[in-house]
């Protein structure tokens, strides 16, 4: 696979980041106000006490753990949430957590499959799925000279390591009879959770410039239309099982929206079936599923993301603990980085997030 040139967006706004960090010395200014699109208050300020708490809670080794809740996955959630904002990712305030955050999740890849987290005992495709997209999302805006462990640089740059991320989810796509993933490599099943982490991973790394075999994207649509029903329902495995999971009918709609199928009914159907019940408090899942559910509503319906997303700040407001962490059954980490990801659009910086 042949790694392109990443395009030049990248780097204009990475440009316009480091002019606002030499302007600003407390804190780097978000790109949105420059573009006339005023950030919330509170978006700010959520933002800004979230990030201060995954920052000291960063690991020497550069990577985020708690408990079952640890991996090249989990430190990609964290490393998204600082680039997220804007800030600048080589000499901002945040920049050695980023760096250190990289060299971990590069350091987890297994060299031969390609499989990140295969080289540390974190080898699920939720690890891996989660992991190719912050390497796409830095890819192009970290100054991989900076990139070193110890005065030495990395046994493999981003590009290397993205391109072969894309390869180990190809190669174990292949395997599958349904075409999607499931928790292992080698999965002969599937389910639209863990699909929905690698396809966005994969799209992601497309639009960074790696090359993503047509048919790979193909499949996974095809394997994804395969569980969506005529009212947007979205079932998680096997046949049938269709319900009004909110988390799974956003994978959905995001994967439909991002692989450009906007055309097809089935994305029609699920962002229907969100706009219908716009919730951001339901569940023992919701960090995860407003993580998901802002990306398609914004893919999808604007104005029906701009009201949802305005429940959303008051509903995190009030939820974020004194130390800027977010509690929930995934741990601190997974949700303080999914909470804050998930007001993110508010910034509209990572590539991800465009329309």
């Amino acid at each position: 696979m042949k790694v392109i040139r990443p395009k030049t967006r990248f780097v204009l706004l990475a440009s316009l980041v480091i002019g606002m960090w030499f302007a600003t010395p407390i804190y780097a200014q978000f790109p949105t106000a420059q573009l006339g699109d005023v950030v919330p208050r509170d978006v700010r300020e959520i933002y800004e006490k979230g990030l201060q708490y995954l920052a000291k809670s960063q690991r020497e080794s550069g990577d985020w753990s708690e408990g079952s809740y640890a991996g090249p996955g989990v430190t990609g959630m964290a490393v998204m949430t600082f680039l997220a904002s804007g800030e600048d990712p080589n000499y901002g305030i945040y920049s050695s957590n980023i760096r250190r955050g990289l060299i971990s999740i590069v350091n987890s890849q297994d060299p031969t499959s390609g499989i990140l987290g295969g080289n540390s005992g974190h080898a699920s495709m939720y690890n891996h799925g989660f992991a190719t997209l912050a390497l796409a999302e830095a890819y192009g805006v970290v100054n991989e000279r900076l990139l070193t462990t110890g005065g030495k640089k990395l046994d493999r740059s981003l590009g290397e390591a993205l391109e072969l991320a894309v390869r180990g989810a190809v190669t174990s796509q292949k395997k599958n009879s349904y075409g999607g993933w499931r928790y292992g490599a080698d999965a002969k099943d599937a389910d639209t959770s863990v699909s929905g982490a690698v396809m966005v991973g994969l799209l992601a790394a497309r639009n960074a410039g790696v090359k993503v075999p047509d048919e790979a994207i193909d499949r996974g649509v095809a394997y994804f239309k395969s569980m969506t029903s005529s009212s947007g329902q979205v079932a998680y495995a096997g046949l049938g099982g269709f319900d009004n999971s909110t988390p799974r009918i956003s994978i959905g709609c995001l994967v439909y929206a991002v692989s450009r199928r906007k055309d097809m009914p089935e994305f029609k159907a699920t962002l229907a079936a969100l706009t219908n019940q716009m919730d951001t408090s339901g569940g023992a899942y919701m960090s995860y599923g407003n993580y998901y559910q802002a990306q398609a509503l914004f893919q999808g319906d604007v104005e029906a993301w701009e009201k949802w997303n305005k429940e959303l700040i008051r509903q995190l407001k009030a939820k974020q603990n004194e130390d800027g962490s977010f509690s929930g059954n995934y741990g601190t980490t997974v949700e303080t980085s999914l909470s804050l990801l998930a007001m993110a659009l508010n910034f509209r910086f990572l590539p991800i997030y465009e329309r």
